[in-house]
């Protein structure tokens, strides 16, 4: 059956069903596409579409009792009303104290910046500072910055995994547990660390009926099997052990951390800017979700770990997509470096704003470079990714600097460096120097790890100059960046959010969650027939009310 109405709205019911019966004004109906268009963006209001007498029409007005048709108006279809809160996991917005279950994560060396989590968390939602790459003394003002803002929260801190700097990571872990952080997103873990698992464990206590209380909380961001077994599983026992032997934990923390898992959540990190896999969301999120099932089943945890969803995440289609397939929670990234808040310069955000979701590349990570580990960056309008690439293939190639042919050097230190590898090497001992001595004692034992530091200087300096807006090193910019940047610049484009200028992170999150709510109404009305006009059937984005 096929219904019209002479203004051009049309219903063609996907199966055979009783016609159900609508009661209502019939006054308040309307009978032309535009008011069909109007009433989708009203998503806190029902949405029934309605035939009347030789006419299909929509309202907001009326109800159905869903008794069979027999006379009056019959209903073709409806949309209740829905609210983004109504998406992922409540526990997850119990947990953080959050009104959605949405979360900016983190972007290295205050990227994610104070402003950034304190205008997400002014409005409940949730961000991560990105304390990666920062020495304790710039974090240490972070969190005390963050935390006159957000005396109550929410907010988070990154705790990233260095593999080549140990003594990095348990400065962190320290420092976070000295001024109450209660709350951490890990990054770039492959397997645990004695200091995550400190951090895990100093938090738990044991309440007066049992129950183990979690005091520190662990968001792990995941793109592996084998790492996320880690998190979904209890901290093992050697590392509680030592931390029990160096005092670092009590016996009683030992002891209940065998009782929980490791991760309170657990985010899929599909195909994003910065350190990833470049995992398709469709087939990790389930993935790790039947692991979460499987461990949970075998340690039976009072809490299960909730996974949520990274990676792609841009658009509200990805926003519901998401939702859809069971993610606890959203986790945006690339498209909050876009924005007023971020800690980048505006010629790095003016850069992304004009991305393509095909304007990326894969380069040489500084943080784990010796290992040949790549981050996803921005390939419009900076050389950084061919010259990383290169200084990765010399190191490759050579086992120290002076093994470097003279021709190949005078050009890294012409069209890269821009000074000596002498003068950059003296740069390199005075940083670590501070940083973490040890590295130039492994420097001076293996002559290819000193290579491995002064390329690292170019690498490190790179998203520095990036954030600070260095003058003269525009195209040596490392800009972290996934494919869902440029998904995002084509939704928003001819919106209030093309403006790079103006964009904030939190009209972001509200426009990608109000519009994964009106897209799940379209694809409602569409599962029972209705024919939505092609202007309405994509959110655009829609100023909030002042």
């Amino acid at each position: 059956m096929v219904s019209n109405t002479t203004h051009g709205l049309r219903v063609t019911p996907a199966f055979a069903a009783p016609a159900r019966r609508w009661r209502g004004p019939q006054t308040g109906v309307a009978y032309d596409p535009a008011a069909l268009g109007a009433l989708l963006q009203e998503i806190e209001r029902p949405l029934f579409v309605v035939r009347v007498g030789d006419q299909v029409g929509v309202t907001s007005d009326g109800a159905t009792d869903g008794s069979t048709l027999t006379d009056g108006t019959e209903l073709l279809a409806e949309a209740p009303a829905v609210d983004p809160r109504q998406f992922g996991d409540p526990a997850f917005r119990a947990t953080y104290g959050v009104s959605h279950a949405y979360a900016a994560g983190a972007m290295a060396n205050g990227i994610a910046s104070e402003a950034l989590v304190e205008a997400l968390g002014g409005a409940q939602l949730l961000a991560s500072f990105g304390a990666a790459g920062l020495v304790p003394a710039r974090v240490a003002a972070a969190i005390n910055r963050i935390r006159q803002a957000l005396p109550d929260g929410p907010y988070a801190f990154n705790l990233i995994h260095s593999p080549s700097e140990a003594a990095l990571e348990e400065r962190s872990t320290a420092l976070f547990l000295e001024h109450g952080v209660t709350t951490v997103e890990a990054s770039a873990y492959l397997e645990l660390t004695a200091s995550i698992v400190q951090y895990r464990a100093a938090g738990l206590s044991s309440g007066p009926d049992g129950t183990v209380n979690i005091g520190n909380r662990i968001i792990a961001k995941v793109s592996r099997h084998e790492v996320a077994r880690h998190f979904l599983s209890p901290a093992p026992a050697v590392f509680l052990q030592q931390l029990v032997t160096q005092g670092k934990i009590t016996p009683l923390q030992a002891r209940l951390a065998e009782t929980v898992p490791m991760a309170d959540d657990l985010t899929a990190e599909a195909d994003s800017g910065g350190h990833t896999d470049n995992r398709p969301l469709l087939a990790l999120l389930p993935a790790l979700m039947a692991q979460r099932d499987e461990l949970q089943a075998q340690y039976g945890f009072a809490t299960p770990v909730r996974v949520g969803a990274a990676g792609g995440i841009g658009t509200p289609e990805a926003v519901l997509a998401a939702y859809a397939m069971g993610a606890a929670y959203v986790v945006t990234g690339s498209v909050n470096q876009s924005c007023k808040e971020a800690g980048t310069s505006p010629h790095a955000r003016r850069l992304l704003s004009q991305a393509d979701f095909a304007d990326v590349i894969m380069a040489p990570a500084a943080d784990m470079f010796e290992l040949g580990v790549k981050v996803q960056l921005l390939k419009r309008g900076t050389l950084f990714p061919l010259r990383a690439r290169k200084l990765y293939e010399l190191y490759r190639a050579y086992d120290s600097l002076e093994a470097i042919p003279a021709a190949e050097r005078q050009t890294l230190e012409r069209q890269i460096f821009r000074r000596s590898l002498d003068e950059v090497w003296a740069d390199t001992e005075a940083f670590f120097r501070e940083r973490d001595p040890e590295q130039l004692q492994r420097a001076a034992e293996h002559p290819r790890r000193k290579m491995a530091l002064v390329f690292r200087w170019y690498l490190g300096l790179s998203s520095r100059w990036s954030n600070m807006g260095e003058p003269g090193r525009e195209m040596d910019y490392q800009i972290w960046c996934g494919p869902a940047m440029g998904a995002f610049n084509r939704w928003a484009a001819g919106s209030f959010l093309e403006d790079w200028e103006q964009r904030s992170a939190v009209d972001v999150a509200f426009q990608l969650l109000r519009g994964a709510a009106y897209t799940w109404r379209v694809q409602q009305l569409r599962l029972q027939g209705v024919q939505i006009p092609q202007e309405f059937a994509r959110y655009r984005p829609t100023p909030r009310p002042s």
